[in-house]
C-alpha cells in the first residue's frame, strides 16, 4: 500500500445516472474504493455497483455489506463473480450478519458459524472446488460449481462487525474488517487486538488484515452547517451502535433522549440532542480541513482505509466534489 485508502460509501437510493456521475467524479478525484450499502428497504447494491463498475476503470467496488441470512451464499458468490467480471477484477465482497432483519421475520442464529461457512462456500465456488462441503449451516453437494469462469478465483473479503468474535474471525478468513458507523480513532487499536487473535489462531501474519473505519460524513465550507446535518443523519444509527463501542461511553440520558426522539420520527430533534464529542466519535463532519484532520487521526491510530459515508455534503454531489478536491489530496 502506497498511501492510506480513501473510500466513499453510497446509499442505494439514487437514479442510474447519479451513480454513474458520482463514480466518475470519485475516480477522477483519486478515491480508491466505492462501496454501496445493502440496507433493508433500499435497492440491492449489485445494480448500482454494476453501473459504477462500467463507468470507471481503476477504483475497487463492493457491497457494504451483504448478509447470508437474506441472501444465500451461492447467490452471494454469483453476485460477487458477476461484479468482478464487469469490473475486470476490481470487486471486493463485503459481508456482515445484517441489521434490522427482524422487521421481515428473519432470525440470525449461529452468527460466527454462519459467517465462517459463508466465506468458505463463496471461496469454493469461485475457485471451482466441486468436492462438496457439508457444514453446520450450509452445504454444497459434490459436483456443485459455477457454470462460468470467474474473473478471479480469490476476491478480497471484508467482514463488517463491532463484535470481538466476528473481528477475530476476520483475522482468520478475511482480507479486511470494517467497523461501520464509527469515526472514533480510539477504537482502532482495540479492533486490531481482536483481529490479531484470529490471525494467530490461523497462523497468519498480524498485518494480513486491514482495518476500515466508516461513518456518516458531511463536508461543507461552513463546518457548523455540516455538523447540524450530520447530527440528523447520525441519530438513527447512534441508537443502534452507541452501546457497541468499548472505548467510548455515551451518557445514558443522552442516548435515551436520542432513541426516544428517533422512535417518534423526530429525527431533527434527535440530532440536536447529540453533543459535539459524541458526534465526533460517530461521524466525520465539518470543513474539508476538519474532516481531513479527523481522518488523519484515524489513520494514525492504525486504520488502512477510511470510508466517508453518505450523504457526503449538504448537496450530495457537491460533498463528493469537496472530498475529492480538498480531502483526498491530504493523503497523496
Amino acid at each position: 500500500m502506497t498511501h492510506p485508502l480513501i473510500g466513499l460509501g453510497f446509499q442505494s437510493d439514487k437514479t442510474p445516472g447519479e451513480y454513474v456521475r458520482l463514480a466518475r467524479t470519485a475516480e477522477e478525484a483519486g478515491v480508491d474504493v466505492l462501496s454501496v450499502y445493502g440496507d433493508f428497504g433500499y435497492q440491492p447494491p449489485i445494480v448500482p455497483l454494476t453501473l459504477m463498475a462500467e463507468a470507471t476503470e481503476r477504483v475497487r467496488l463492493g457491497p457494504a455489506c451483504l448478509n447470508p441470512y437474506s441472501l444465500a451464499p451461492h447467490e452471494i458468490a454469483g453476485q460477487t463473480a458477476a461484479l468482478d467480471l464487469v469490473s475486470e477484477g476490481r470487486a471486493y465482497l463485503g459481508l456482515s450478519r445484517g441489521t434490522w432483519l427482524g422487521a421481515v421475520g428473519i432470525d440470525q442464529p449461529l452468527p460466527i458459524t454462519t459467517m465462517r461457512e459463508t466465506v468458505e462456500v463463496v471461496r469454493r465456488l469461485l475457485r471451482g472446488d466441486d468436492r462438496g462441503f457439508h457444514g453446520d449451516v450450509f452445504r454444497l453437494e459434490p459436483g456443485t460449481s459455477l457454470s462460468y469462469e470467474p474473473a478471479r478465483v480469490d476476491v478480497p473479503v471484508t467482514l463488517g462487525s463491532w463484535g470481538p468474535r466476528t473481528l477475530a474471525l476476520g483475522g482468520e478468513v478475511a482480507e479486511e474488517v470494517k467497523v461501520g458507523g464509527s469515526a472514533n480513532p480510539d477504537i482502532v487499536p482495540w479492533v486490531r487486538e481482536q483481529v490479531e487473535r484470529g490471525c494467530q489462531r490461523a497462523g497468519r501474519p498480524v498485518d494480513a488484515v486491514g482495518i476500515c473505519v466508516g461513518a456518516v460524513t458531511v463536508v461543507d465550507p461552513d463546518g457548523d452547517v455540516a455538523r447540524d446535518l450530520a447530527r440528523r443523519e447520525v441519530a438513527m444509527y447512534l441508537a443502534v451502535v452507541a452501546d457497541l463501542d468499548p472505548t467510548f461511553v455515551v451518557d445514558q440520558e443522552v442516548l435515551d433522549e436520542v432513541r426516544f426522539r428517533v422512535s417518534e420520527g423526530r429525527q431533527e430533534e434527535a440530532g440536536k440532542a447529540i453533543p459535539p464529542e459524541v458526534l465526533r466519535r460517530f461521524a466525520f463532519a465539518g470543513t474539508p480541513a476538519e474532516v481531513a484532520a479527523h481522518a488523519e487521526a484515524v489513520f494514525a491510530a492504525g486504520a488502512q482505509r477510511v470510508e466517508f459515508g453518505t450523504p457526503h455534503g449538504i448537496v450530495h454531489e457537491e460533498g463528493v466534489r469537496l472530498i475529492g478536491e480538498r480531502v483526498v489530496p491530504a493523503f497523496r
